[in-house]
């Protein structure tokens, strides 16, 4: 089964208004209902919630704003299994039935595995995930089944190829991303159109980075667009939108204003012009001015390194830290499991002698141990 919508915007619920900022689980659901009923009368229709978002309140708050005060057929609900919680295969059986009291529903339109990668799968494969999200299709519980995805586009493609039930993959894709090594959402995304695979995308601002340009880039971003220029999330929302597979774009909306202007440019949708794709790549490479390692991935290092460390991937992570400020644990943890860490250089130099771009790997492994090992 194919997701249906007709307005790609969705409506993220991991970052919903609070009454205290510094508490995750204190969700304005006065403000949060404004927004919902302004994103409901523009004619958009898709939630998505999991689990463990606010501390574990977003489903109910979800439940309280949408599913008590809208029909069932006027909206699409997305759902996760936390499969990192996942110890035993009847554990699929008791999260998933709390998810249905949390949101108040009998089934979900699009249900996944969350967060799946090459470190959760085999628990996954081991507990009976992907058996567990056939019964559910089977008996009308989920309408598409499928799985959230952070991690490179070899893994996916291993995941599409042994699990070719699935509908859907949540993918992370934003014109920051497109080009990169760390999250590689240009070949995730032509690896899930491979397996003609719906796609729903998640961080297209990147967090918010997108959103909030610095001024060498927003100069660009003005200059193109003159006085009438939209919002710097506009371009993003749209680049991501415009991907043919592409189905739902999720924006993880916090504010009435944040909702008004994202559904003014995405109820008539228009994909991006080539000129619009052009400013994005010139913004990408004006963010990556930033960058600290001049890698290239070439991997030549790791062709001699004893400890199998894999160094182009962890100056990825490097660059990114100095592009967004963001630190990705998670990312490093996966690449990490069957390399060498890089606390764990030897300091030989052979990884020197043989790069290309003469990079004084040593020191930058050192200061990327000092910044994600700490």
């Amino acid at each position: 089964m194919s997701i249906s919508t007709e307005k790609k915007l969705g409506f993220g619920t991991m970052r919903l208004p609070l009454s205290n900022p510094e508490d995750p689980s204190s969700i304005d659901l006065v403000r949060f209902q404004q927004m919902v009923d302004l994103y409901m009368a523009r004619g958009f229709c898709y939630f998505d919630t999991a689990y463990p978002y606010h501390e574990g309140l977003s489903e109910e708050a979800v439940r309280r704003c949408v599913v008590e005060k809208y029909p069932r057929e006027s909206f699409l609900l997305a759902d996760k299994m936390p499969i990192l919680q996942v110890k035993a295969p009847e554990d699929y059986e008791r999260f998933f039935a709390e998810q249905r009291r949390r949101c108040g529903v009998s089934y979900f339109d699009i249900y996944l595995l969350h967060n799946l990668g090459r470190d959760r799968y085999p628990n996954t494969e081991r507990f009976g995930g992907f058996a567990f999200l056939r019964k559910l299709k089977e008996q009308g519980l989920a309408r598409n089944i499928g799985f959230s995805f952070h991690d490179d586009a070899d893994t996916l493609d291993q995941i599409l190829t042994e699990h070719p039930e699935v509908d859907v993959v949540q993918l992370q894709i934003n014109y920051l991303d497109w080009n990169g090594a760390v999250a590689q959402s240009s070949r995730c995304y032509e690896t899930a159109k491979r397996h003609n695979k719906d796609v729903i995308v998640m961080e297209p601002v990147k967090g918010g980075q997108l959103a909030r340009l610095p001024e060498s880039a927003m100069a660009l971003f003005s200059d193109y667009y003159g006085e009438a220029a939209p919002s710097p999330a506009s371009l993003a929302l749209r680049f991501a939108a415009s991907l043919s597979q592409v189905k739902v774009v999720l924006s993880g909306m916090n504010t009435p204003e944040q909702v008004e202007d994202n559904t003014s440019f995405m109820q008539d949708f228009e994909p991006l012009s080539p000129e619009e794709h052009a400013l994005a790549g010139k913004i990408e490479q004006e963010l990556k001015r930033a960058i600290k390692v001049p890698c290239t991935s070439c991997r030549y290092c790791m062709e001699v390194c004893p400890k199998n460390i894999a160094i182009p991937n962890y100056f990825g992570l490097l660059n990114l830290h100095a592009v967004t400020g963001n630190k990705t644990n998670m990312y490093y943890q996966r690449y990490s499991m069957n390399h060498g860490k890089a606390s764990e250089c030897l300091k030989c130099g052979l990884c020197e002698r043989n790069c290309p771009q003469h990079i004084p790997i040593r020191s930058m492994l050192e200061e990327f141990a000092a910044l994600y090992e700490a």
